[in-house]
């Protein structure tokens, strides 16, 4: 792996958002007040009027907006003014990073909280008191509730112990005026914004059933009376349980977003002078050095500038081995400390650290809408009006039909409670949040739900060679002694050479004699000098020594043996690089040893295939590598396809190719330059972290280490996230057209139609949490 295992990644940052004007920025809101998915359909319409508003987007899992603005001039106060005209309440959210943004460097004091450290406590402090706060307002209301319905309960059993009329009056009040006071506040604004929502239905049911039990209270007597009242307090008691419910689940589906939030330490060691200070991060400027005691977070994304250590990664990358670092290291926020205290150079803070683009990629590829969402906004559009017009045909069918108007008001009452459109507005987003949320636990970010989406239908994976499949770093594949020398000692004297050179075959020498382990004893070269298109050579041990290409020994006029320039042209068939290890000067020219280099296919390469294939997703090899370099990679993985020297512009009609002979989805990973071209060509791109910003720009999902095997794991998360994005939208489509028809003919009281009601928004958010019990390979 290469030093810099992290790099900047600009394009982390959240992308822009395709819309018909190119916006200048993007602003985000919280968003209060709704409770269906009709009502993120009426926000994103009142905040699409504004004028410089190119597009919005309102999450009603997250309860957040975003908003593409094209007018800079356009403030938070005609946003938030339009969605309070809508009926429902905003606030502008801060900045995700601005609480880490670096203040003047001044080490001498602690600084107070930034305004957005503050505004973010402030609203995570918030949520959890409204949290308790539901909680008690249930408790209560189910407490209310109890001495209604337990009575009734014993009527099936022969128990006749009912409160008193004037009793069951006052409790159902408290209920119905008091904790069902919001369902009327919410249906007010609905109705003067001229929609419709869930809360006017729980509203409109709840009054009827209340309402006939008052006329019955108030008109008639003794056994005359048919009260009702437990059917209105109890569906408010469900409703609003669950709500909580469903709140309480929302609140995990996020757990991503908060565990790395949690990474972020509050403060930094920083050397001053020949000392060391504890300040506050935001005072932690690029290039000032942070100090790190085993067992701390790293506090800053930086270069090791002193000690060795392992770090473990785990909750960044998904790589469950601690990395072994060393000075020239990088190293991210974040990541956990091991056995040494070291000393790391700050490159990176705030916004621009790893950690920080993480979470704001995370949190746009939740907060966006997959593209099967907009057909579910557009049933939700028309949902309410129609349940409302349904319930008016029962009302009308049941009294034409000759019942009572208590039947058929129940029955209506039924219709109207039992349609819920929470359900439907619940079931992409929650399953967006949860995929994308255990993807980012795996290492693996997803840019969008449309990213997600795509990569459910992938058959093609393209991969790149150089750095995706193969380590990206030469190493010695093949060092054999040539004439009477031993393997150790040519190994050894190569080393020598080798030794002082920065060239990367040179270093790949030099680990090869460190990974030998032999008995031979580590000499020493002097007077080493390079030789231009050549080598290099020095004097070792008495005598002067020359490593580089065939050419070089031919023309030295070194004589090979058959049997060594046999081996060579296998290695060099095989896609190696072979150089010679030769004596020179005043003794006999003579080769010495025979050193192939070659590119190492990762050890996990040949599973992340097998996988693949396992998963019914074929793998093909496009490199600008040799044929016969490609060939071997392929043979070794058991990949049966492979394009070999394909340029970088070419390597986009090889993906074009494969899409058309397919006719399906194709997917491109690779991690360089020459690689963009494919990936933005691909159907989905899948960029390896460890390579460049380019590559990974144009993908729509990012891999944080280079491990091929994440491949697999992102497809497979992508499939059992669509899956559960199906599962969730049948399931809320059958409350809906099982219960309607159901409670429309009299089969479903108000009671029962609550329950369901309920059950089915706490049953779908509940399913996408599953989701997070993925496990690679599972």
């Amino acid at each position: 792996m290469p030093a810099r295992a992290f790099p900047t990644m600009t394009q982390l940052a959240t992308a822009p958002r395709s819309t018909s004007a190119s916006p200048t920025h993007t602003a985000e809101l919280e968003i209060g007040g709704m409770t269906c998915a009709s009502c993120a359909m009426r926000v994103e319409k009142a905040l699409a009027k504004v004028p410089g508003v190119a597009g919005a987007s309102v999450n009603l899992a997250t309860e957040t907006a975003s908003v593409n603005l094209t007018d800079a001039a356009t403030g938070a106060d005609a946003l938030i003014a339009a969605v309070k005209k809508a009926g429902y309440e905003a606030a502008l959210v801060a900045p995700p990073d601005a609480a880490l943004e670096t203040a003047d460097g001044d080490f001498s004091s602690a600084s107070e909280p930034t305004a957005a450290a503050t505004a973010a406590t402030a609203t995570t402090d918030r949520k959890l008191s409204h949290a308790r706060r539901e909680l008690a307002a249930v408790l209560l209301c189910a407490l209310l509730t109890l001495p209604l319905v337990v009575p009734m309960a014993g009527e099936w059993f022969g128990v006749h112990a009912m409160l008193p009329p004037w009793l069951q009056f006052g409790l159902a009040s408290i209920v119905q005026f008091v904790f069902g006071a919001r369902f009327y506040r919410a249906a007010y604004r609905a109705v003067r914004a001229g929609a419709g929502n869930m809360d006017l239905l729980v509203a409109l049911g709840t009054s009827a059933a209340y309402g006939i039990s008052v006329y019955q209270l108030a008109g008639h007597s003794g056994d005359a009376m048919h009260l009702y009242f437990e059917a209105s307090a109890v569906v408010i008691t469900l409703v609003r349980f669950g709500k909580w419910l469903e709140a309480r689940a929302k609140r995990q589906t996020t757990d991503a977003i908060r565990a790395l939030q949690a990474l972020r330490p509050d403060r930094a060691r920083i050397r001053v002078g020949a000392g060391e200070r504890e300040v506050p991060l935001a005072q932690v400027k690029v290039g000032t050095v942070v100090i790190v005691r085993p067992g701390e977070r790293v506090a800053v994304d930086g270069v090791v500038l002193e000690g060795r250590t392992h770090i473990d990664e785990s909750l960044i990358t998904g790589e469950s081995l601690p990395v072994a670092k060393q000075t020239g290291d990088a190293v991210t926020a974040g990541s956990i400390n091991g056995e040494g205290a070291i000393a790391v150079t700050t490159t990176a803070i705030g916004a621009e650290t790893t950690l920080a683009r993480i979470i704001r990629l995370v949190e746009s590829a939740q907060a966006k809408k997959a593209p099967i969402q907009r057909l579910v906004d557009r049933v939700s559009e028309i949902f309410v009006p129609a349940i409302l017009a349904i319930a008016a045909l029962t009302l009308i069918g049941w009294l034409i039909a000759g019942s009572g108007g208590e039947t058929a008001i129940l029955n209506a009452v039924a219709v109207l409670v039992i349609a819920c459109p929470c359900a439907l507005g619940l079931a992409t987003p929650a399953a967006v949040m949860a995929g994308t949320g255990v993807a980012a636990r795996h290492g693996v970010l997803i840019k969008d739900a449309e990213a997600l989406e795509t990569a459910h239908q992938v058959n093609i994976v393209a991969f790149d060679k150089t750095g995706t499949l193969t380590i990206g770093q030469p190493s010695v594949t093949a060092f054999e002694a040539v004439g009477n020398i031993k393997r150790d000692d040519a190994l050894a004297l190569a080393a020598a050479v080798q030794r002082q050179s920065d060239h990367p075959l040179a270093r790949a020498v030099v680990k090869a004699h460190e990974a030998a382990a032999s008995e031979a004893k580590a000499l020493t070269a002097s007077a080493a000098r390079a030789i231009a298109g050549r080598g290099v050579e020095a004097d070792v041990d008495g005598r002067t020594l020359a490593l580089g290409s065939t050419r070089w020994l031919q023309e030295l006029g070194i004589a090979l043996s058959p049997e060594a320039k046999v081996r060579a042209r296998e290695l060099e068939a095989a896609g190696n690089t072979v150089s010679w290890l030769m004596q020179r000067g005043p003794q006999a020219p003579a080769a010495l040893a025979l050193i192939a280099f070659g590119d190492t296919v990762k050890p996990t390469a040949r599973a992340a295939i097998e996988r693949l294939a396992r998963l019914g997703v074929e793998s093909v090899l496009v490199t600008g590598d040799n044929h016969g370099s490609a060939a071997s990679v392929a043979n070794a993985l058991g990949i049966d396809e492979f394009h070999a020297e394909v340029l970088p512009d070419d390597k986009a009609r090889v993906i074009r190719d494969l899409k058309i002979r397919s006719a399906g989805i194709v997917a491109m990973a690779g991690d360089g330059i020459n690689d963009a071209p494919a990936l933005a060509a691909a159907d989905i791109g899948i960029a390896m972290a460890t390579g460049t910003d380019v590559a990974m720009h144009a993908a729509g999902i990012t891999l944080m280490r280079g491990d091929p095997a994440l491949v697999a794991d992102a497809i497979d998360i992508s499939r059992k996230t669509w899956r559960k994005i199906q599962q969730n939208l049948f399931w809320a489509f059958v409350y809906n057209l099982v219960g309607i028809p159901l409670a429309a003919f009299g089969l479903l009281n108000p009671m029962l139609a609550g329950a369901a009601m309920a059950f089915s928004s706490v049953s779908v958010v509940t399913n996408a949490l599953l989701l997070r019990t993925w496990r690679s390979g599972s």
